[in-house]
C-alpha cells in the first residue's frame, strides 16, 4: 500500500497493530478522523490516554475498575458467595448483559494454555483458591469457554478446591463447544447460567 504522506503511513500502520483491524480498514478509520473536527481526535486520544493511565483491577475480582472496587464487587446487593469464573472483562460484560446472575465474579485474565506458555501461575487462580480456603464462597460456576484450554482451566481448579466444602457447577452446554463465551447471543448465555449444571457432571460428557 502506497501512501502520499509519511505521517499518514505511521498512523495507519498503528491502527492497524489492533485485533482485527487490516490496513484498509485502518486506513478507512484514518481518513475518517482527519475529515473531523480536530477537537473530535483531541476528545479521542484524551480518552484512551486516561484509560491507559488511570484504570484500575479490581482488588477483589480482578475486573476492569475507576477504583479499588468495581461496581459490581462494591454493590451490597449482590450475592457474595457465589462466584462466576472467567477468562476476561469481556466475559463478565457478556453475562451482565443477560441480567440473569446476581453474583460477583473471578476475572482469571486468560486459560492455561501450554502452547502459548501460559501456566496458573500466569492467571488469577491462586487468589480464587485462597478465597475458597477461607470459607468466602459457597459456590464456584465455571463460566469459561468451552475450548480445551477451558475446559483444562476449569478441571485445575476444580482439583485445587476439590477437598473443600463448596459447590462447583459449569454452565449449561447451550454454548456450543468450541465458541468463545463473548460470541454467545444474551438469550443462551442467560440460560446457561440459570441451568447450570454440577461440574463432576461435566467430567462424564
Amino acid at each position: 500500500m502506497d501512501f502520499s504522506s509519511k505521517l499518514l503511513e505511521n498512523a495507519v500502520n498503528e491502527v492497524s497493530r489492533l485485533p482485527g483491524i487490516g490496513k484498509r480498514t485502518a486506513l478507512r478509520l484514518v481518513l475518517h478522523l482527519l475529515k473531523q473536527p480536530s477537537d473530535n481526535t483531541k476528545y479521542l486520544t484524551t480518552a484512551l490516554t486516561q484509560f491507559r493511565t488511570e484504570v484500575k483491577e479490581c482488588k477483589k475480582c480482578y475486573n476492569i475498575s475507576d477504583t479499588e472496587l468495581c461496581d459490581i464487587c462494591s454493590n451490597s446487593n449482590r450475592k457474595e458467595e457465589i462466584v462466576c469464573v472467567v477468562e476476561d472483562i469481556r466475559d463478565v460484560m457478556a453475562i451482565e448483559n443477560t441480567g440473569q446472575f446476581r453474583g460477583l465474579y473471578h476475572v482469571l485474565g486468560g486459560k492455561i494454555s501450554p502452547i502459548e506458555g501460559i501456566g496458573p501461575q500466569n492467571l488469577n487462580i491462586e487468589p480464587l483458591v485462597e478465597k475458597v480456603k477461607r470459607g468466602e464462597v459457597k459456590e464456584l460456576i465455571f463460566a469459561l469457554s468451552s475450548t480445551m484450554e477451558g475446559d483444562t482451566t476449569n478441571f485445575y481448579i476444580y482439583k485445587q478446591i476439590e477437598d473443600f466444602a463448596i459447590t462447583t457447577s459449569t454452565i449449561a452446554r447451550g454454548i456450543s463447544v468450541g465458541d468463545e463465551l463473548e460470541y454467545a447471543d444474551e438469550v443462551t448465555l442467560g440460560r446457561s447460567i440459570i441451568n447450570r449444571i454440577p461440574f463432576e457432571n461435566s467430567l462424564k460428557q
